[in-house]
């Protein structure tokens, strides 16, 4: 029978970080779910620790594969996957809380759709505070941000009809979802579903925010957004940021100071359908 959700977890050498995450969907109280552990050939032990702890945990599948990168990882443990929708659950990271899983199928249930991606909120580790996601997306909205892979649920298909383009180092997933957003290619549409509930425990400081890959994933940005929108429409979101002092107010969202403060003033916005 096919599980209701697949919660992919890809990892190379992720050392002690492997077991919290894992801990963190054994506790989880909605049980119709399997996780698959892709590992890129890892050397430092923990797949010997992932097939042990397999022996106790039923839905867990392990696959050792080389593979290209991240979000090469990520397309592989796509294909394998049983699951109707599909979870990121990085090594490091955990469920927020044990009823994660439950409210998001809640939120399925009220919300049917036949291509959807239902998504929440995220705590942030490092500056100890909640990021808030627009529930309300929009062109602009996409030009700003969109949801971290860490805050969405993915209907499968989506991902089998346009995996991650791996020639994107660090924006493979914005590229990924503005496609969905965009796209003209699925008949039914892309839906998008939010709720006001925190997702995952994002423990933050990863590949795509070491100072180098900050730049990388600038760059990278201008080339995809200029794949989805008209170039007048580009160059006009590009001085509405500028105006509304964007690189300021990136400072604030991570700095552990004013993060809490920002991110809050934020949501409030959100909430009365300020982008």
């Amino acid at each position: 029978m096919q599980p209701k959700f697949s919660i992919l977890v890809v990892c190379l050498n992720p050392a002690d970080k492997l077991k919290a995450t894992l801990d963190s969907i054994k506790k989880q109280t909605y049980r119709d779910y399997e996780v698959v552990v892709k590992d890129g050939l890892s050397t430092d032990g923990s797949m010997e620790y992932a097939k042990e702890a397999a022996k106790d945990f039923p839905s867990l599948r392990i696959i050792e594969k080389e593979d290209a990168g991240i979000y090469d990882a990520m397309n592989q443990a796509v294909s394998s996957a049983l699951g109707k929708y599909v979870y990121f659950l990085n090594c490091g990271d955990a469920f927020y809380d044990k009823s994660v899983l439950e409210n998001i199928n809640k939120l399925i249930c009220e919300k049917p759709s036949q291509s959807g991606i239902y998504y929440g909120n995220i705590y942030e580790r490092t500056t100890g505070n909640v990021v808030a996601s627009n529930p309300s997306l929009d062109s602009f909205g996409c030009y700003r941000n969109v949801p971290c892979h860490q805050a969405c649920f993915y209907d499968k298909k989506l991902l089998e009809a346009h995996p991650f383009k791996t020639k994107y180092r660090v924006r493979a997933d914005y590229e990924q979802f503005l496609w969905c957003f965009f796209t003209r290619d699925m008949e039914e549409g892309v839906s998008f579903f939010y709720k006001d509930i925190l997702i995952a425990d994002y423990e933050g400081g990863g590949f795509s925010e070491t100072k180098q890959n900050r730049k990388l994933s600038a760059k990278e940005h201008q080339e995809i957004v200029r794949k989805y929108m008209p170039v007048g429409e580009v160059r006009k979101y590009r001085i509405l940021m500028w105006v509304t002092l964007s690189p300021l107010r990136t400072w604030l969202a991570r700095n552990r100071v004013t993060s809490g403060l920002y991110n809050g003033l934020k949501k409030i916005y959100y909430g009365k359908g300020i982008k």
